[in-house]
C-alpha cells in the first residue's frame, strides 16, 4: 500500500492494485479508514470517522 502523503495524523494511500475501479484513495488514521472517489471527489465509504472528520478529510483531498 504505497503512501501517498500523510497530513497530521491521516495517512493517504493506494492500493497497487486497484487499476480496475475509478481513480480514488485512501485515508487511514488509527483503525478509521475511509475511501474517496477523486472524479468528482466524493466518498465512497467510512469506518469509525465521524461527519466532521470527513468533512476535513474531504477538503485535504481536494486541496492535495
Amino acid at each position: 500500500m504505497p503512501t501517498v502523503t500523510i497530513i497530521g495524523s491521516y495517512r493517504f494511500y493506494f492500493y497497487s492494485s486497484g487499476a480496475n475501479k475509478p481513480p480514488h484513495i485512501h485515508v487511514k488514521r488509527e483503525r478509521f479508514t475511509a475511501k474517496f472517489w477523486l472524479n468528482p471527489i466524493r466518498l465512497q465509504k467510512s469506518k469509525g470517522f465521524s461527519d466532521s472528520d470527513l468533512i476535513k478529510i474531504q477538503k485535504l483531498v481536494e486541496e492535495n
